[in-house]
């Protein structure tokens, strides 16, 4: 992306060129920048697929109506190439770069508040969900994994398909979620922290629909490839409370969000390359080693 495209953008809208920006360091498959008028801040996101941002603008404009704190959407459209996003700036950080840093008490407010937005969020109108198949979804999961796993060659494609031989045992719970909303990507990203406290949520371009567990599956995996405690997670699962069977789900998502990271290892997502080599191909077998073994544990008394 040539950086000439971001003041014309900003000029478009604000009638001048931004007295700075800078490139966000996180995330995959967008350019997101922070562009600065002064002291005031904007975020600027641009992305090649046509019709990026629709789902985007849907819902952030539901999100802030029920009071979930959200970026404004304050113009988009399409210019030199690019779909584009302009939206206010929300101060904070997300909360796997600032976790070392929380407290207990602090972490235990965030997930309470976490799970009160989930609430929120699960009364949100998803629109026709005839074709929604919550196995299908953890089909395609561990399929996408397994693929790029074979393409990359940092992994062993057989931890992939223990999981599809596993996935029978909680065939009755998969099949009685029904398509709820929830925020399925605030984990260890895209959830602002701010003096200890939430901030915002960013990022939403898609809504989830199913089991919000996964969530804190995928959170979970997070804090432990970032080698950070799982308190916060613990947290998450008292304040929703789980039966014996989700908590069966739970482990068997962050196996599955495990193998995931595994396959994301290598691979390209716009101009970015996902980090890879000794260490984390160390770090993620032992994740998957101690998740499988608690697997065993738990099905086969081992």
């Amino acid at each position: 992306m040539n950086d000439e495209i971001i003041p014309e953008i900003c000029s478009l809208h604000f009638g001048k060129n931004p007295e700075g920006w800078e490139r966000c360091s996180v995330g995959f498959g967008n350019y997101v920048f922070i562009v600065k008028y002064g002291d005031v801040k904007y975020i600027l996101r641009c992305s090649e697929d046509e019709g990026a941002y629709s789902g985007t603008v849907r819902w952030l404009g539901e999100l802030s109506e029920i009071g979930v704190h959200v970026p404004e959407v304050l113009f988009y459209g399409r210019y030199g190439g690019f779909d584009y996003l302009i939206l206010s700036f929300i101060e904070g950080r997300d909360i796997g770069v600032v976790y070392g840093e929380l407290t207990a008490d602090e972490k235990m407010g965030i997930a309470r508040e976490v799970t009160e937005i989930q609430k929120k969020v699960s009364r949100l109108d998803l629109g026709d969900s005839d074709e929604w198949d919550w196995n299908g979804f953890i089909d395609e999961m561990l399929e996408t994994a397994e693929r790029r796993i074979i393409k990359n060659g940092y992994f062993d494609r057989e931890k992939v398909r223990l999981l599809k031989s596993e996935k029978g045992r909680l065939r009755e719970y998969f099949e009685k979620v029904r398509p709820i909303s929830y925020l399925d990507d605030i984990s260890t990203k895209n959830l602002l922290i701010y003096e200890g406290k939430i901030s915002g949520i960013i990022d939403v371009d898609k809504m989830g629909a199913g089991d919000s567990l996964t969530f804190i599956a995928l959170t979970y995996v997070a804090l432990l490839n970032e080698r950070y405690d799982t308190d916060y997670v613990e947290y998450l699962l008292s304040e929703r409370g789980c039966a014996d069977d989700e908590m069966n789900a739970f482990l068997f998502y962050s196996l599955m969000f495990c193998v995931d990271f595994m396959g994301e290892r290598g691979c390209v997502f716009g101009d970015k390359k996902v980090a890879v080599n000794e260490e984390i191909i160390c770090r993620l077998n032992g994740i998957f080693d101690m998740l499988w073994g608690e697997w065993r544990k738990r099905f086969y008394g081992e």
